[in-house]
């Protein structure tokens, strides 16, 4: 027997157990859902049969992947139980400032489109609460309060600082709905708007409230206008998109109008994990799965992953800091160190490095 092999994957387990406590999970379940992570960690990608061949087991490459297959495709997984985990992970403690955003890729004919909410967080977002969504294009106003609703009923309104959301995330219910609720809010809308301004009864385009200011320069509109038939206070930036042409960047918020730059900026974090969650990590989007509910464990398998690798980068960037590039960035992510950092454990089979990043993960 391999007890390396097995040294590694019951560690794992152990862990996660005691993670998704007092949920009752069966074990057999557990053990699979560490091996997968192991797997996943070391060939960083998500395709069944690359996954099998790094099963730290003692079982045939061709047991592995029925293994992974039937997992996909017969277990009930709640993604709840993730949300949990990510939650009882966080670097800070709440309230949290949320982003929402969708994230979607092609196979084939088939559109994979998931709306995301995420914890930012230094640089990233931690994906927290997802819902797949059987059609291309923008959320619905339900779907949206939906996934909001969710993450109030598992861990409270208090521990709600603000949301975040890009210009696709806007409408008279949806606001109306954060208004109803007192749910803070920075969200970017279009620039050809239509704002009423009560105090004179004057309807304007959002840009022009924002007429004389200069590129880089920001400023708020000190009294509540209407948006879609919502009260909300308006800010206004000028800055240059990813072609380098000069374009506003007007937000509305529920209050604090006067940081709603510096706020709104964390949102990209969320880009940042999306990212990792794809190209320059666990590469999701090379999955042949189009079924949602199957893409739907795959994904909530993958953010454990990820949750676990940020948290190790966290955690090593404490001993041994990133070192900055000239322009004064990060030379790489917290994610991409903690990733490398245990590929290299876990190909090496490094026990004593494993076990000081399993704590990492356990906040032991």
């Amino acid at each position: 027997m391999n007890t390396r092999v097995e040294s590694k994957n019951s560690i794992l387990t152990d862990t996660l157990i005691s993670i998704f406590q007092p949920e009752k999970i069966n074990l057999a379940r557990v053990k699979f859902i560490s091996a997968f992570i192991i797997a996943l960690c070391k060939v960083q990608t998500v395709g069944f049969e690359k996954l099998a061949t790094a099963f730290e087991s003692n079982a045939k490459t061709e047991s592995s992947l029925r293994q992974i297959q039937r997992f996909i495709a017969d277990y009930v997984f709640n993604p709840d139980l993730v949300a949990r985990l990510v939650f009882s992970l966080l670097p800070e403690k709440p309230p949290y400032r949320l982003a929402l955003d969708r994230t979607n890729w092609k196979f084939g004919s088939k559109n994979i489109n998931i709306l995301v909410l995420s914890i930012v967080y230094q640089g990233v977002s931690f994906p927290i609460l997802f819902s797949m969504m059987n059609k291309f294009g923008n959320s619905s106003t339900q779907e949206r309060i939906e996934l909001l609703e969710r993450y109030i009923n598992l861990f409270g309104f208090e521990d709600i600082d603000c949301l975040l959301a890009d210009r696709e995330f806007i409408g008279d219910k949806w606001i109306g709905f954060l208004n109803d609720y007192k749910i803070r809010y920075y969200i970017r809308i279009r620039e050809n708007f239509k704002v009423y301004i009560p105090r004179n009864g004057h309807i304007i385009k959002a840009a022009w409230l924002f007429n004389r200011v200069k590129l880089n320069q920001f400023m708020h509109y000190k009294r509540i206008v209407k948006v879609n038939n919502q009260l909300c206070y308006i800010s206004g930036s000028k800055v240059l998109d990813k072609k380098g042409v000069p374009e506003f960047q007007i937000i509305i918020s529920f209050n604090k109008p006067e940081k709603a730059n510096e706020i709104y900026k964390q949102r990209w974090q969320i880009e940042s994990a999306f990212k990792a969650l794809k190209s320059s990590g666990f590469n999701i989007e090379d999955t042949h799965l189009t079924e949602l509910d199957r893409v739907e464990k795959l994904f909530a398998l993958v953010i454990i992953a990820f949750t676990w690798v940020y948290k190790i980068g966290i955690e090593l960037d404490k001993l041994k800091p990133i070192k900055n590039k000239k322009h004064g960035r990060r030379a790489y992510s917290f994610f991409k160190y903690g990733l490398n950092a245990l590929a290299k454990v876990l190909f090496n089979n490094n026990m004593s490095d494993f076990s000081c990043y399993i704590k990492f993960l356990s906040c032991t």
